[in-house]
Parts: structure tokens; C-alpha cells; sequence
């Protein structure tokens, strides 16, 4: 048992839901954050809870803090993984779809950061689930990417700015990992899909791009941040690494 409290945003579908489980199987209390209740938490059992939450109101993260702290009494490892996928050509953007995207993507990581700082002792960990979009720019995807560049450099900064209270900030950057939402950003009208079936546009992906000759699976970024968040990785801090399959060496 880790003796642990962990919370994740964006905790009940896809990435999130993957964590989520890894995080209890590893001995956690673990804290389900979305704005829609799957039952994810009720399947897993009596060390994880359920707080509904809309990561893109800052007081509702502020309160999904004060829940975890009233269940356990700590947090020690914050994991800001909600986030939306959304791509639009230059001309099709508007303040709609730019604060949309900013707001869940880049503020809900500013005020998660923020809101478990202020209760995180020492040894506490704030993984950002960032994406392959903060290391490069792709077509029509510019505000998407313009967030996860801003969600690696909230990374960096914090690190800074916290380490001295030995709260330890670091990202991943996964590439294209199928899960239901991806399927359902990849149909959108000006997708890198361009209308192929999703399977046919990440075969091609894959083949073009993957030095392992796939992609990653929702399991294996639950595991890196898994180890991001232990002892084992006492010494990093301020780092975005990528889970990709070896698509963007670096």
C-alpha cells in the first residue's frame, strides 16, 4: 500500500481512466475528477472517490483539493490529465473555440498546479499530461498546440518556482494514443483524418512515423507516470518527456 493520495483529472475515460486504475493498483487513494460520473470509481473499489468536476472553473478545482484533503487528510500526487482534442484552419478560428480550448487544455493546469500546491508537503509530485502537439506544430491544430507548449512551460516554470519546497513538477507527452476521444477528434471536419476511417489514418501514421512500428497504449503513459510520481524519479523535475513510440527522437 502507498499510503498515497492521487488525484486525477480528466479520470474516468481514456488516458485518465488508464491512470486512474495504475495509480489504485499500486495501493493509492485515488481521487476521479470529471465532469460526468461513468462509475469508473465505484468499479475499482473503497480507496477510490468520485468529485464532479469543470477543470475549466478554477474554484471547482480549488474544491476538488478541499474534497481529497477532507477524505484523506494529503495529496500528494496531482495529475492534470483533462484535456479536449480540436483542429481548425487558421480562418475558422474564433474566441469560442480559442477560450474553449485554452480554458480545458491550459487554465485547468494553471489552477490544478495551483490549487495542490497550496496543500502539498514536501515529496509531492504534479504530473502534467501534456501531448507530441508541445513539441511541434502541426496543421490546422494551432491553438491545441498553442496550449500544450503553454502546459510544458507551466512544467518548467513550477519546477522552479517549487522545487525548493521539494514538490517535484513534470510532464508527458504522449503521441496519438487510441482511445474513444481520439476516435472522436480524429472525425472532426478538419482533422489530419481528412475523412479516412480513423483506423486508416493511424495505420498510415504509424508506418509513416513510429520507429517501434506502433503507437503507445493508454497503459504505458499511465506507467511513466507512474515512476514520475515515485521515489524512483526523486531527482527529476521540470521535464516533458515523450511517449511515442520513438516518433519525435529527441
Amino acid at each position: 500500500m502507498s499510503g498515497r493520495t492521487t488525484i486525477i483529472t480528466g479520470g474516468t475515460l481514456g488516458i485518465g481512466a488508464a491512470i486512474a486504475k495504475a495509480f489504485y493498483r499500486t495501493g493509492d487513494h485515488v481521487v476521479i475528477a470529471a465532469r460526468r460520473d461513468n462509475g469508473l470509481a465505484g468499479i475499482l473499489g473503497e480507496r477510490a472517490r468520485f468529485v464532479q468536476t469543470d477543470v475549466a472553473r478554477p474554484a471547482e478545482l480549488y474544491a476538488l483539493v478541499a474534497a481529497a484533503m477532507e477524505w484523506t487528510g494529503q495529496l500528494d500526487v496531482m495529475i492534470n490529465n483533462a484535456g479536449v482534442s480540436g483542429w481548425r484552419p487558421l480562418d475558422k478560428i474564433d474566441e469560442g473555440f480559442w477560450s474553449m480550448m485554452l480554458d480545458v487544455n491550459l487554465k485547468s493546469v494553471l489552477f490544478g498546479c495551483q490549487a495542490a500546491a497550496a496543500v502539498m508537503g514536501e515529496g509531492g509530485a504534479i504530473i502534467n499530461v501534456s501531448s507530441m502537439a508541445a513539441k511541434r506544430g502541426t496543421a490546422n491544430n494551432t491553438v491545441y498546440c498553442a496550449a500544450k507548449f503553454g502546459v510544458n512551460g507551466i512544467t518548467q516554470a513550477l519546477a522552479k518556482e517549487l522545487g525548493p519546497r521539494g514538490i517535484r513538477v513534470n510532464a508527458v507527452c504522449p503521441v496519438l494514443v487510441t482511445t474513444d476521444g481520439l476516435s472522436e477528434a480524429l472525425a472532426q471536419e478538419y482533422s489530419p483524418a481528412h475523412g479516412r476511417s480513423v483506423e486508416e489514418f493511424l495505420d498510415g501514421f504509424t508506418r509513416s512515423n513510429a520507429s517501434l512500428g506502433r503507437l503507445p497504449t493508454a497503459d504505458e503513459v499511465s506507467q511513466v507516470c507512474l515512476f514520475l510520481a515515485s521515489s524512483a524519479a526523486s531527482a527529476i523535475t521540470g521535464q516533458c518527456p515523450n511517449v511515442d513510440c520513438g516518433v519525435f527522437p529527441q
